[in-house]
């Protein structure tokens, strides 16, 4: 058993051996989408200008191409950009160089953090100002709804603030009915009296609270379901303080990409269309005009039947004229209003509208980017019969656009713009640093543990040697194929201390050897006793810290839990290679012999 975990513990730690080099990743823009024949024209281009690449291949819809050095890297990505065009994004990367035969056995590197393997860094924060802006245009269409419903007449509605809106009757009387038959329904508003005809509905803080916290939130879960959508290795989301959000990205070094990716904020709204205006003409206040792609106006009104955030799933396909179509699959809620509206609005034009929210080039007073919300229709149908929580969106550009508007529903949209506040790009050169010094702590903690236990224990501190060479070859092992495992300098630190006190369970257990053999016992004896006698003692120690690990990983994040993880990882291997390990050696050497003496 020992001889096999071994193995495999070789195994799956060789490929962190070969390292990695610098490569280009090559993706395509909104609606291209890279192929094979795209890597034969990278591949042309680079032996034109007689830049020498190591391979070139299509992973994940993206190309790889790794080069020997950055020098060859920089001039690669210059040449491709100038060749390429818009069409397509060339990032800065870094790629493992793991052998075929171990790939093929599923053996890959472990995935180091930014401060080992350089990337980009983004502090970015949440502009909980248009999900205000949203839930005050949701609250006048249900206030709207409910007087029409109620059939209590009023004169007009007006916004006070982010968080408040004014409406106005034509008496007080009418006033009083409204509040007594639309304010017990609405748990969440506060209505009060303003002036002698005027209604002043605004949100509760609790409501205000649990918005700013579900925008966050979700935003988080967004992004990281698009970065693993989009083929992003490894990457690092969570939360600092109350609106703010960071990423890091290991490995990429191109700002841009990652801005693309990130900043992204597609998503669908689905109006119906005013037929009754004219574009040209006086427009209703409860109407507004949109473009098509081709500058076509069309007059929409103002009320969102539904959004992108009630898709679940979106595919590609063709439809009966071979024209490409977007699969939409609702959640409960997105499909039961979508069901009551077209029950009552059959045979009437609906549109759909692609949104995305840009920068306008202006600041606001703190110097934040002010963001503008753009909409663009990309479909108009007449509503034929009452839909359900699945239908299709028709009348998209080309097959390649709709990938990629699937693909951002299937991710999902933000629910509220993000703004980035901060970046950095960390070379890969500190890393290397970080990781040449890493090393260097182990090494010379294993050199002090090892010449500790060879002068005091002799031939059984050689074996414990063994034991912590075996233990931090586990270590690595395990790093390497735990998904979602990540290595960064705390963790370092974490693989160093468990190295250094790793020994503990061999002291513990050569001590109380020597202790059996003073008190007269055989030397097959003596072993015996000293392991058993050792094991409740070595089982206690490392549990205890098996456990506080665990709880700085529960509590903690970002480095605190890349130390958790390298600590109890190093306290389980520790366990085996000192238990375990350790005994198969001594009964290989010991086990069944005459021995007059140990060496110990």
């Amino acid at each position: 058993m020992l001889i096999v975990a071994i193995l495999i513990g070789l195994l799956y730690a060789l490929p962190n051996l070969y390292g990695e080099v610098p490569a280009l990743q090559i993706t395509g823009s909104r609606g291209v989408v890279v192929t094979t024949a795209t890597m034969d024209q990278i591949r042309i281009i680079l032996d034109t200008d007689h830049i020498a690449s190591q391979s070139i291949v299509l992973e994940n819809n993206a190309i790889l191409a790794r080069f020997n050095d950055p020098d060859v890297q920089l001039r690669a990505r210059e040449t491709l950009m100038a060749e390429l065009g818009d069409k397509f994004v060339v990032a800065l990367n870094l790629a493992p160089v793991t052998p075929p035969w171990l790939a093929m056995l599923g053996a890959k590197p472990m995935k180091l953090g930014l401060d080992l393997r350089g990337g980009v860094h983004f502090l970015m924060e949440v502009d909980v100002n248009t999900v205000l802006d949203s839930v005050q245009n949701q609250i006048i269409n249900t206030l709207c709804g409910g007087l029409r419903e109620k059939r209590i007449p009023y004169i007009s509605v007006r916004k006070l603030s982010k968080t408040a809106l004014e409406v106005r009757f034509r008496d007080s009387k009418t006033r009083e009915k409204a509040i007594t038959d639309i304010g017990s329904r609405q748990r969440d508003l506060i209505f009060s009296r303003n002036g002698r005809n005027t209604l002043k509905v605004s949100v509760s803080d609790a409501r205000l609270s649990e918005l700013r916290e579900y925008a966050v939130t979700q935003n988080i879960t967004i992004l990281r379901n698009r970065l693993n959508q989009l083929g992003v290795a490894d990457p690092l989301v969570q939360r600092q303080g109350d609106r703010r959000i960071v990423v890091e990205l290991p490995g990429i070094q191109d700002t841009a990409q990652a801005k693309a990716i990130l900043g992204a904020t597609a998503t669908l709204e689905f109006r119906l269309v005013n037929t009754t205006a004219v574009p040209s003409g006086l427009v209703p206040d409860d109407s507004e005009v949109k473009y098509t792609r081709d500058g076509h106006p069309i007059v929409l009104y103002k009320r969102v039947i539904l959004t992108g955030n009630h898709i679940t799933d979106s595919t590609v396909s063709s439809d009966e004229y071979n024209q490409p179509q977007v699969n939409v699959l609702l959640d409960s809620e997105g499909g039961s209003l979508i069901s009551n509206f077209t029950k009552n609005n059959i045979n009437k034009p609906m549109s759909t509208l692609f949104v995305e929210y840009k920068d306008s080039g202006k600041q606001d007073s703190s110097g934040r980017v002010v963001l503008v919300k753009q909409a663009e229709v990309i479909n108009v149908a007449n509503i034929q019969s009452r839909l359900g929580n699945s239908f299709r969106i028709t009348g998209i550009g080309n097959l390649n656009e709709a990938r990629q508007l699937a693909l951002l529903l299937r991710a999902g949209a933000l629910i509220a713009p993000i703004q980035i506040l901060e970046e950095r790009t960390i070379g890969p050169k500190l890393g290397e640093k970080n990781i040449d010094q890493g090393l260097e702590a182990c090494l010379w903690g294993l050199l002090v543990s090892i010449g500790f236990m060879v002068v005091w224990y002799r031939k059984f501190g050689v074996i414990a040697t063994g034991a912590l060479f075996a233990n931090l070859v586990f270590i690595v092992c395990v790093m390497s194929l735990l998904p979602g495992t990540t290595l960064t300098m705390p963790g370092i630190a974490g693989i160093v201390l468990t190295l250094a006190v790793a020994v503990d369970a061999n002291v513990l257990i050569n001590e109380r050897i020597k202790e059996e053999l003073k008190n007269g016992r055989s030397i097959q004896k003596a072993i015996d006793a000293g392991y058993k006698g050792a094991l409740s003692s070595i089982v206690d120690a490392n549990i205890t810290t098996l456990i506080t690990a665990v709880i700085l990983y529960a509590l903690g994040e970002g480095s605190i839990k890349g130390f958790a993880i390298t600590t109890a990882i190093g306290v389980i291997t520790s366990m085996f290679t000192s238990i375990v390990g350790t005994r198969a050696i001594v009964n290989l050497l010991y086990g069944g012999k005459r021995i007059k003496k140990l060496s110990i």
